[in-house]
């Protein structure tokens, strides 16, 4: 009786240092002991069923207790030191085998993370998603450097046991960690997306040096996940500029509905000089301002470039000249639409101004947004990228726009460009003569030949210019 007294005894003590541990966290080391607290009260229980089964309740009850509190230290902000005391005293309670605990160490230190993402506010896009990829780079590091150390030994022994067992719970243990931390990029790369593609961003550029400085804070742990960044931001700076130049498509389809040639006075005369010295400039035409729709559609593609080089991947250089001489194509067939509609009430100046319309669109307009998209994609960088030549690159249409393909619904409607320029001076010379005194007829014939001689010379220039032009585009 004595003998049986005493382990009674033993019980009990056992069951008040559980309740005492439970009620005082600090002394979790002393309540938890050595194996299953509850393993002496089990074997009591056989031989003393109706004495012991009050206590071993109590003691399952406590046993409990003491688990919830040690896996809810887990969802709190825990440093690593205090991390490997709360897993330490976890595997001593025995309450899970090593893929368990694995597997539930990862469960709850990515439920405290989720929590701690859906705090963030998201009334603003882009202060969401800066504090999310800060957030997303901080925690899920911490998670990884406490996982990797409490679980390196294991993951070693597990490893092995994979290759030479067959047992298939091993070989899913070696693979709890990596499909979690597969998920979690998966899940940052979803959000990523989701964040850019609302339009709310302010400046790319920002979120992707903070984002590439997110992977590669990762190679640190081995998971350098820059590759997965970038068709992200290709994907949404892509959808978008091809949105923008749809919209302004159709403004110019708008605007060219509305436009009337009546009472349009030339002045490209008067910007001759101008125009040329800023042919080779970044500054757009200013024969554009004779006609309202080509210089609203110049200024919103100005609008998206200048939006577009402040983050301009390499790799979106032949979508951005596809979408923009497709949307090209797509004015100059509105051009001939206007032209069909409107020639019958054509006058002969209206026809004059019109032809001087598509002239500006055909040698002003496009040569200067060729001039654009070299300006942010500088074929010699795409051309040290690709390892090819520049003649390359044109013949493949990268960076290069096909005028001819471009005007051919138009092109009967060009005049020449050497005749135009013929044409200019010969009206640039009839308005000088007429505010000057008649001459001799000897200095008449002398002052016709120099003025055929300056024609001969100007249309050599522009003739020289041209070949010049057409190499380029």
């Amino acid at each position: 009786k004595l003998k049986k007294n005493t382990e009674q005894m033993k019980i009990v003590e056992q069951t008040k240092r559980i309740k005492t541990t439970t009620r005082n966290f600090g002394e979790i080391k002393t309540g938890v002991g050595d194996g299953h607290p509850t393993a002496a009260g089990r074997k009591q229980a056989s031989k003393h069923s109706e004495n012991v089964a009050s206590i071993q309740s109590a003691v399952e009850a406590a046993w409990h207790t003491m688990l919830v509190q040690l896996l809810s230290q887990l969802r709190t902000d825990l440093q690593l030191p205090k991390c490997l005391q709360v897993v330490g005293y976890l595997r001593r309670m025995q309450a899970f085998t090593t893929p368990e605990l694995k597997l539930k160490f990862l469960q709850i230190r990515t439920s405290w993370f989720r929590e701690l993402l859906a705090k963030i506010p998201q009334e603003d896009t882009h202060i969401h998603l800066t504090k999310t990829i800060e957030a997303t780079r901080v925690h899920l590091f911490n998670i990884i450097t406490q996982y990797k150390a409490i679980f390196s030994e294991d993951e070693d022994s597990t490893v092995g046991l994979a290759t030479i067992s067959t047992d298939a719970c091993a070989a899913d243990g070696a693979k709890i960690f990596h499909s979690w931390l597969h998920d979690q990029i998966v899940d940052f790369i979803n959000t990523l997306e989701k964040d850019l593609a609302s339009n709310d961003i302010n400046s790319y550029d920002t979120i992707l040096g903070q984002c590439m400085y997110f992977g590669l804070s990762f190679s640190r742990v081995g998971v350098d996940f820059r590759s997965l960044i970038a068709p992200v931001f290709i994907r949404v700076i892509s959808l978008n500029f091809q949105t923008s130049i749809v919209k302004i498509t159709c403004q110019f389809e708008q605007e060219i509905e509305r436009y009337t040639l009546i009472n349009k006075v030339s002045t490209g005369i008067k910007r001759t000089k101008a125009s040329d010295r800023a042919e080779n400039s970044n500054h757009p035409p200013e024969s554009l301002l004779d006609f309202t729709p080509l210089a609203i559609y110049c200024n919103e593609v100005l609008t998206v470039f200048n939006e577009l080089r402040l983050c301009a991947p390499i790799a979106l250089a032949p979508t951005v000249t596809e979408i923009l001489e497709a949307s090209l194509e797509t004015v100059c067939r509105n051009i001939l639409s206007f032209y069909r509609q409107e020639q019958q009430a054509f006058t002969a100046s209206e026809r004059e101004c019109f032809v001087r319309f598509c002239s500006c669109f055909a040698y002003d307009l496009i040569p200067y947004l060729q001039r654009c998209i070299h300006f942010i994609f500088p074929p010699t960088t795409i051309v040290n990228h690709l390892g090819i030549n520049v003649l390359t690159l044109q013949k493949h249409g990268i960076t290069f726009l096909r005028q001819k393909k471009i005007l051919e619904a138009i092109e009967y409607l060009l005049p020449d460009k050497i005749e135009s320029v013929i044409k200019q001076v010969g009206e640039m010379n009839v308005s000088t003569t007429t505010t000057t005194t008649v001459a001799t007829a000897d200095g008449d014939g002398d002052k016709e030949a120099e003025v055929a001689d300056k024609t001969k010379q100007v249309v050599a220039g522009v003739a020289k210019q041209e070949i010049t032009a057409g190499g380029e585009l």
